[in-house]
């Protein structure tokens, strides 16, 4: 009797979990209107990312905070009161994978570029609070004063990253190649990821600020360009529980271990599919000649 019991409270666990950590595929369309100060390859990102938020947006729903604040103002003697309003949203989703390639078309309407892009992928429903960790990508400084999304060749990379809890931490670099570079865990370090405790503030890819027992593990990084621009993506992946990097290669001497980016993907979206702990924080960096 307890054993049956036991098996039905089990069953409905289940249940519940799968009903409440919904997936989805979904597909759509979504049209960008360029400013005049964006680039093609910076418009063809935000499109795309523009679509996805929609796409989850659409499925699952936003979740909107409202705030409101009174400033009373004395002019010539008088009392002027301004009423300001503060809204924002966030998607109560998350996009866990595309399938196949985003499709992009590219055209001109009265001197305007137009980006139109189409995409296919995976969503998944957030129920519960994301774990909120800190990730910033820092340019030629170790403080998060330091933080930058432009950099010139020759310019060092540092990421910087605190979480509340401790877990295991990966970073990945997308170069404009489309090679998927593993900068975290270090070369040398034969563990497959990069413990973190709770609450310490890490410095990555800084030899003089790592701990002792790190420095001769430590890997530093200068930015390249070969084009006059390029745009390189930071994945940082973190999660409570213990994973390890995908499988990878070293190709070029002087370069981190690297994999295909369609590899980088489909090992990204099995570890996300697994874990509903794990947390993604990605960063879109440009770098100039």
């Amino acid at each position: 009797m307890v054993k049956r019991l036991l098996c039905c409270l089990m069953c409905i666990t289940f249940s519940i979990c799968c009903f409440s950590q919904q997936t989805k595929t979904v597909d759509g369309e979504y049209t960008y209107f360029v400013p005049e100060n964006v680039d093609l390859e910076k418009a063809k990102q935000i499109a795309l990312e523009r679509l996805k938020t929609q796409l989850i947006a659409d499925e699952f729903g936003t979740t909107i905070s409202q705030s409101n604040s009174t400033l009373v103002k004395n002019s010539n003697g008088e009392s002027e009161v301004d009423f300001l309003s503060i809204g924002g949203s966030e998607v109560k989703g998350e996009w866990i994978e595309t399938i196949g390639k985003p499709r992009f078309d590219i055209s001109y309407e009265k001197d305007i570029l137009v980006v139109r892009v189409a995409v296919k992928g995976r969503i998944r429903e957030i129920v519960s609070s994301t774990i909120d960790v800190k990730s910033l990508v820092l340019r030629n400084g170790i403080e998060d004063r330091f933080e930058s999304d432009s950099f010139k060749s020759g310019d060092d990379l540092f990421v910087s990253f605190q979480s509340p809890t401790s877990g295991y931490l990966v970073v990945y670099l997308i170069d404009a190649d489309q090679r998927a570079f593993c900068l975290l865990p270090y070369q040398n370090m034969e563990s497959g990821c990069f413990p973190v405790e709770a609450n310490k503030r890490y410095v990555l890819f800084s030899i003089k600020n790592a701990a002792s027992e790190l420095k001769p593990y430590v890997d530093e990084y200068t930015m390249t360009c070969s084009h006059e621009q390029e745009m390189n993506q930071v994945y940082v992946v973190f999660s409570t529980n213990s994973f390890v990097k995908a499988i990878d290669n070293k190709h070029d001497e002087g370069l981190p271990r690297e994999l295909s980016y369609d590899d980088f993907q489909k090992w990204l979206a099995k570890c996300r599919t697994r874990d509903t702990n794990m947390v993604l924080k990605k960063t879109t960096i440009t770098i100039h000649k």
